[in-house]
């Protein structure tokens, strides 16, 4: 019997002429097709499964699509809750998501209510305020959209200077955008990534992060693994992120900083949604991801997942 799988990529659906006017970086446009094509590929090798996709923003032909998939994967920036209508786009037209409920993405893309959330329950996060709330004289501080993706309008505040060269970035960028401003943490910043399914909840290994040092935390790439010890300080603090969020289904990726002490670390934020780390982690796994992700939201029982040696180094550049 065929499974069909309906995978949307919102920023290659749009197309590069329309990323400014949805406050969408470059990058997310190279990201995102390098993040369709792998995972289409990995669904494709799967045997019995159909996958089917849609190259332009069409909501009608969404809706068709989806209630005719026997699943729907959905890749879309959080920004302007794109990622959150999409999803309920599905939920609306009878299709079954492989991915979160609308409800976590609703929570996990507000970073400022994500915050607060953390900190309810007790996750390691760092002090975020709505911009305007912090205090006065915070520095460093790092400036921020509630719903940002790929880095776009993000500002390392480090001097009066900084300040101002921002607020004018800002009405460049995104003058529209509910803005927060959270204390820097110094350290390593990583990410890890789980699979989670009905009974199943599988984390996969964890990457270095590799950022712009230029104040703008421009996302480059990562490299997998970490070191046994930082991995499992990494494993373990993301697993609290993610057992904090009810309705997290699927591929999701948590952030998060690496102090010089285990009591340092901090959670930054959860991702909703397949991450570019996935490019380095499908090269990394000696099996098929995108399969293991299937099998767990269907429910049924997975073996250990099996890693090479390599030390893989994947980015942008690889989109």
């Amino acid at each position: 019997m065929m499974t069909t799988i309906f995978v949307y990529e919102h920023a290659s659906a749009l197309g590069a002429s329309r990323l400014h006017k949805f406050r969408l970086a470059p990058s997310i446009l190279r990201e995102g097709r390098a993040m369709l094509a792998a995972v289409s590929e990995d669904l494709r090798a799967i045997p019995g499964v159909r996958v089917r996709g849609l190259l332009a923003p069409c909501e009608s032909a969404f809706r068709k699509l989806t209630a005719r998939a026997d699943w729907s994967l959905i890749i879309a920036p959080e920004s302007d809750g794109i990622l959150e209508q999409r999803c309920r786009w599905v939920v609306e037209s009878g299709g079954r998501l492989l991915g979160p409920t609308p409800d976590a993405i609703h929570l996990t893309a507000d970073k400022l209510a994500l915050a607060r959330h953390f900190r309810e329950k007790h996750v390691p996060t760092p002090r975020t305020w709505a911009l305007g709330s912090e205090p006065e004289h915070l520095r460093p501080v790092v400036w921020k959209p509630c719903d940002g993706a790929g880095s776009q309008a993000t500002f390392l505040i480090n001097s009066r200077t900084d300040r101002v060269n921002a607020e004018i970035e800002l009405l460049k960028e995104s003058s529209e955008a509910l803005m927060l401003a959270q204390e820097f943490t110094v350290g390593r910043p990583v990410s890890v990534a789980f699979l989670l399914g009905s009974r199943e909840r599988v984390a996969l290994r964890a990457s270095s992060q590799i950022i712009s040092r230029d104040g703008r935390f421009r996302y480059l790439g990562g490299i997998t693994p970490l070191p046994p010890l930082l991995e499992q300080r990494a494993i373990t603090l993301a697993r609290m992120a993610i057992d904090s969020v009810s309705g997290l289904r699927g591929y999701v990726g948590v952030d998060l900083v690496l102090g010089l002490h285990a009591g340092e670390d901090r959670v930054i934020e959860i991702n909703p949604r397949l991450t570019t780390s996935y490019l380095g982690l499908r090269r990394k796994a000696k099996v098929n991801l995108a399969d293991i992700y299937l099998r767990m939201m269907y429910g049924y029982p997975v073996a250990a997942i099996l890693w090479n040696d390599e030390i893989i180094t994947f980015g942008v550049a690889d989109a």
